[in-house]
């Protein structure tokens, strides 16, 4: 295949196992021990293959182990993907590389900032690159090939392992080692990267980038936004010690199906009067919180069917804009 005819689709990598070297084929869970990962350049060396799928251009940003990633690194890679369309007016798309642990929540990010219409997927693996059987390469691939669909083009920001294509905003991680760990509790797969194509067959009907109304270009750092999980016999101390820190923000990761124990409700009701908007979620990861007359009477809001971490960081970016308890309600109910 022609250069020429190959969509030209940008990899930017950021660390994490689909970037990370072992020792040992069968070093499949220590390999992180080594410190060893590539940037983007050396994994599309190590997977020539992909140059037949699409013109890649590799963007070394810095390897960071997903863990440590955070608003520094979004604020970079939202500046970096803008450049990079900037650059090449020809872009069919953008891959990043991801470690999985807070995959879903730099696309969560991405989908909720970027003012870019190409499509942008992220990618991870389970597996080292240097592991047998590593699903860093074909997904990779599936990730490119993607990226450089036009079918792509407005759903937002997109999440692709294991074949599947999810939506940002849904997806989840489930599983600490099994190939399949990410998924969408409520609505399942966008669609599939099958070998004969790109195959859809939903489209996300919350408002996504680029038509949104967050941008962090200008921003120095996000508002504190917390998180309080619920368990038997919690007393808010958890909520009282993180408005005492400083949280502008707190979500309640409750029992299902989004009741927060009777001590936390109380402290989630000083917390409003203090100023500190609160918003309920669930523990359990699916399915939409009801705004019950108990969470209305004490001022808290509802995040919809968001899962505690997605929901502190929509409420973290509608802080940046309102304090408004109805506008924040608005902001939960159109993302």
């Amino acid at each position: 295949m022609s250069s020429t005819k190959r969509p030209k689709v940008a990899f930017i990598g950021t660390g994490g196992t689909i970037s990370s070297l072992g020792i040992h084929p069968l070093e499949l869970q220590d390999y992180g021990i080594h410190d060893k990962r590539m940037h983007a350049s050396q994994i599309v060396e190590r997977f020539p293959v992909v140059n037949e799928i699409a013109e890649v251009i590799p963007v070394d940003f810095r390897n960071v182990p997903s863990p440590e990633i955070y608003f520094a690194e979004w604020k970079e890679l939202a500046t970096l993907c803008h450049r990079v369309v900037a650059e090449h007016p020809d872009l069919a798309g953008i891959v990043i590389g991801h470690g999985t642990a807070t995959l879903e929540e730099t696309a969560w990010v991405l989908n909720l900032v970027l003012k870019i219409d190409v499509p942008v997927v992220l990618i991870g693996s389970q597996r080292p690159a240097s592991g047998l059987s590593t699903d860093a390469a074909i997904n990779l691939v599936n990730g490119v090939r993607t990226a450089a669909s036009a079918d792509s083009r407005g759903r937002g920001v997109l999440v692709l392992l294991n074949d599947e294509i999810q939506a940002a905003r849904e997806v989840t991680k489930t599983s600490n080692w099994r190939m399949q760990t990410f998924r969408t509790p409520d609505f399942g797969i966008l669609g599939h990267a099958d070998g004969d194509r790109i195959a859809y067959y939903r489209k996300p009907e919350r408002r996504h980038m680029p038509d949104t109304e967050f941008s962090i270009t200008d921003l120095d750092a996000l508002p504190r936004v917390d998180i309080a999980y619920a368990y038997a016999g919690s007393d808010g101390s958890a909520m009282r010690a993180f408005v005492a820190a400083g949280a502008k923000g707190l979500v309640s990761a409750g029992f299902a199906p989004g009741m927060p124990p009777a001590a936390d409700l109380a402290a989630m009701t000083e917390a409003v009067k203090q100023g500190v908007a609160v918003v309920q979620s669930s523990r359990a990861g699916s399915g939409r919180i009801h705004h019950s007359k108990k969470l209305t009477d004490a001022g808290v809001l509802a995040a919809d069917n968001l899962n505690p971490q997605k929901a502190r960081l929509l409420l973290a970016l509608a802080l940046t804009r309102t304090s408004d308890p109805a506008e924040i309600a608005r902001i939960f109910a159109t993302y």
